[in-house]
C-alpha cells in the first residue's frame, strides 16, 4: 500500500473522491452505511390506500404490497440551481434527483463548481419509462421555444447535460441506457474518458424512480420478483427481490491527480469491464455464465489484479435460486481455484432492486466497506442454498458483520451488475492508498472558517450540521476543515465566518451567535475593504494573524469577493468530507403542460 504521495501510481487507477446516495431508508451515504452495519431492511409493506395503481391489480392474490420507498422522490430545491418552479415541475423526478446528487458528490469531494477550471464529464443512467409515466411532453413541432425548453428538461436523454448546465460546468454529457447495469456502465465510460484525458474529473451515477410511487409488484413463479416482498440472496427459500428507487453518484479523478491535489479518497477503481450475452444467452435476459465470467475476469485483468487478492464479492444477488446459481457459477469460473476466501454478499436484501441504480447501491456498500474496513452481513440469509455449493467455490457467505482482515494484505472488492437484455458489468475497487505522514497541525494558529447559503434558515442549518459533524468526527484537523469550507463550497448571499484557533473554538462559534469569534452577515463589523490588497480573484489577507483574518472575514460576510486560494497558498491542507448543502425540498409534480 502507498505511504507517500511521491510513490508511482498505476496510470489506470481512478480515485473515488466524492459520493452521494439516496436510498430506501437512507437520505445520505452515512445513513445507508449505518443501516447496513446494523442489518436493517428498508423495504416497506404498504396499505392498499397508499398504492396508486389499477384496483384490479391491487386486489389480485398475487399482488405483493412491498417496495423500497424513496421518501424524497417527488421533492426538489430548485432555488439552489436558479431553476423556476415551472421548470422544476417540468423536470422528471430522475432529472431532479440526479442534479441534486451530482451537486452533493462535487461538494463531498471539496469542489465549488464556480471555481473549477476543468472539463467535468457527466455520465448517468436513468429509466426512460419514468419520463413517459410522469408526463408526456408537448409536441415540439407545434409549440414555441418555451415548451421546447421544458421538454428538454423533461427528456431522459438530457439528464446529464441538464446537470452540467444547471451546475455551471462544461465537459462531456452522456446519458446511458443499459437497463439494470446502467450505473456500472456510467462508471465504466467515465473511467475511460478520464484515462484518455478527455475530462479532468467525472461524475457518474444513476437515478431510478418507479412510478407510480410507492407501488408493489405482481408475483409470478420463477420470475425475479419476490413472493413475500423480502429479498433473500443465496437463501434456499429465496423467491426473488422487491422493487426500489434511489439515486447514486460518484466523483472520479485519476488517482495520481487526486493525490497531487490533496483530495480525500474513499476507494480506487482498479478496473471495470462490460459485455453482453448476445445470441449466446441461455434465455434472453438471464445471465449467461461464460459471458458473465469473462466480464468479471476482464475487470481483474484490466486492473492487473490476481483473483486471490479480491476478498469481497458484492453480487447482483436477486435472491432467486436459479439466478443466484448462475451468478455464483460464473464468478467461480472467473476467480478459479484458490485457497483464499472471498466474502460474498448482496445488498438487495437491505434495499431491494433499484433498477439502473442497483449497481450503485452495491458499489457504495463496497466503497464504504473498504473505507471503514468492515464487512456488513447479508441479511435475510438464514438457510444457505445447498445447490450453490459454496464449499466448492472461493466464496463464503457473509452471515455476520465482521472486521475486514484480508489474507492478501490489501482490501479489494468486486461488484457485479446484471441487466435484462444480456448486459453484464463488473467494477473492481481497492482501498485508498495510505496518506503520507504530515507534520502535526500547528496548535493555536488562527484560522478562518466560512459558510454561506441562500437564506438565514439554510445558513443556520449548515451551522448545526457542521457542528454535529465535527463532534462526531474528532479526528478531523482544523486546517483541513477550513481549507475544505473556504475552497470547496459555492459562495451564496447569506454568509457566516469565524476566526478560531482550535476545533473546540469552531464548535463553540457554530453553536453560539454571541461569541466574539463569530461574524454573521447581519452583524458584521464595518471594515474599509478598499484598503485591503486584492487580485483578480478578490481580496487577499494582509497577514495570517487574527486581526488580518478578522478583517478578511468582515469584508467577506458583507458581500466582498475574497481570494481564498491566496489565503491557503503554501499549506499542506487536504480536502475532507463535510456536510453538503442543506437543500430545502418542496413537492413538484406535473400533470399536464
Amino acid at each position: 500500500m502507498t505511504d507517500s504521495p511521491q510513490q508511482e501510481y498505476d496510470p489506470g487507477d481512478v480515485a473515488v473522491i466524492g459520493m452521494s446516495l439516496r436510498a430506501p431508508g437512507a437520505r445520505t451515504k452515512e445513513q445507508f452505511w449505518d443501516n447496513l452495519v446494523h442489518g436493517r431492511e428498508s423495504i416497506s409493506f404498504l396499505a392498499k390506500d397508499d398504492i396508486h395503481v389499477d384496483e384490479t391489480l391491487i386486489h389480485s392474490p398475487f399482488y405483493v404490497r412491498a417496495c423500497g420507498v424513496l421518501d424524497t422522490y417527488d421533492k426538489f430545491d430548485p432555488s439552489v440551481f436558479g431553476i423556476s418552479d415551472r421548470m422544476a415541475a417540468a423536470m422528471t423526478p430522475e432529472n431532479r434527483l440526479f442534479l441534486e446528487s451530482a451537486w452533493e458528490s462535487l461538494e463531498d469531494g471539496g469542489y465549488d463548481p464556480d471555481r473549477l477550471v476543468a472539463e467535468i464529464g457527466m455520465y448517468g443512467a436513468n429509466n426512460p419509462q419514468t419520463a413517459a409515466l410522469y408526463s408526456s411532453p408537448p409536441d415540439r413541432v407545434s409549440v414555441g421555444p418555451e415548451a421546447i425548453e421544458a421538454s428538454l428538461a423533461w427528456s431522459p436523454d438530457t439528464m446529464t447535460s441538464n446537470a452540467l448546465y444547471y451546475m455551471g460546468l462544461t465537459g462531456e454529457a452522456v446519458t446511458v441506457a443499459a437497463v439494470c447495469a446502467g450505473f456500472h456502465y456510467a462508471v465504466h465510460l467515465a473511467c475511460q474518458s478520464l484515462l484518455l484525458g478527455q475530462t479532468d474529473m467525472a461524475i457518474a451515477g444513476g437515478a431510478m424512480v418507479r412510478l407510480p410511487h410507492p407501488r408493489g409488484h405482481l408475483w409470478e413463479e420463477n420470475r425475479i420478483l419476490s413472493k413475500d416482498g423480502h429479498c433473500r440472496p443465496f437463501d434456499a427459500n429465496g423467491t426473488g427481490t422487491a422493487l426500489s428507487s434511489g439515486v447514486v453518484t460518484v466523483l472520479l479523478k485519476p488517482l495520481n491527480h487526486a493525490v497531487a491535489d490533496r483530495d480525500h479518497v474513499y476507494a480506487v477503481v482498479k478496473g471495470s469491464a462490460v459485455n453482453n450475452n448476445g445470441v449466446s444467452a441461455m434465455a434472453y435476459g438471464l445471465a449467461q455464465p461464460e459471458r458473465l465470467s469473462a466480464c468479471i475476469a476482464s475487470a481483474m485483468e484490466v486492473g492487473g489484479v490476481a483473483p486471490d487478492t479480491v476478498s469481497m464479492y458484492e453480487a447482483n444477488g436477486l435472491g432467486l435460486p436459479v439466478t443466484d446459481e448462475l451468478e455464483v457459477h460464473a464468478a467461480t469460473m472467473a476467480f478459479g481455484k484458490q485457497t483464499a476466501t472471498t466474502s460474498i454478499g448482496g445488498v438487495k436484501g437491505n434495499v431491494g432492486h433499484g433498477g439502473v441504480v442497483s449497481g450503485g447501491f452495491g458499489a457504495i456498500k463496497a466503497a464504504l466497506a473498504l473505507y471503514h474496513r468492515k464487512l456488513p452481513a447479508t441479511i435475510n440469509l438464514t438457510e444457505v442454498n445447498p445447490d450453490l455449493d459454496f464449499p466448492g467455490t472461493p466464496f463464503v457467505p457473509q452471515l455476520e458483520g465482521a472486521d475486514w482482515e484480508p489474507e492478501a494484505g490489501i482490501r479489494r472488492a468486486g461488484i457485479t451488475s446484471i441487466g435484462g437484455g444480456g448486459y453484464n458489468a463488473h467494477l473492481l475497487l481497492e482501498e485508498a492508498p495510505t496518506p503520507a505522514r504530515r507534520a502535526p497541525e500547528v496548535e493555536g494558529r488562527p484560522r478562518l472558517a466560512t459558510l454561506s447559503a441562500l437564506d438565514d434558515d439554510a445558513l443556520a442549518r449548515q451551522r448545526t450540521r457542521l457542528r454535529e459533524w465535527l463532534e462526531a468526527n474528532p479526528g478531523l484537523r482544523l486546517d483541513d476543515v477550513c481549507f475544505s469550507l473556504n475552497l470547496g463550497r459555492k459562495v451564496m448571499p447569506r454568509r457566516w465566518a469565524a476566526v478560531v484557533r482550535s476545533r473546540a473554538e469552531l464548535i463553540a462559534a457554530l453553536a453560539d451567535d454571541a461569541r466574539g469569534a463569530a461574524t454573521t452577515t447581519a452583524a458584521a463589523p464595518r471594515t474599509d475593504s478598499d484598503d485591503l490588497s486584492r487580485t483578480d480573484h478578490g481580496i487577499v489577507p494582509s497577514g495570517r494573524d487574527e486581526r488580518a483574518l478578522s478583517e478578511l472575514a468582515a469584508a467577506w460576510v458583507t458581500g466582498r469577493q475574497v481570494d481564498f486560494a491566496a489565503l491557503h497558498v503554501g499549506e499542506a491542507s487536504h480536502r475532507v468530507p463535510l456536510p453538503t448543502y442543506p437543500f430545502r425540498p418542496r413537492r413538484f409534480w406535473r400533470t399536464d403542460w
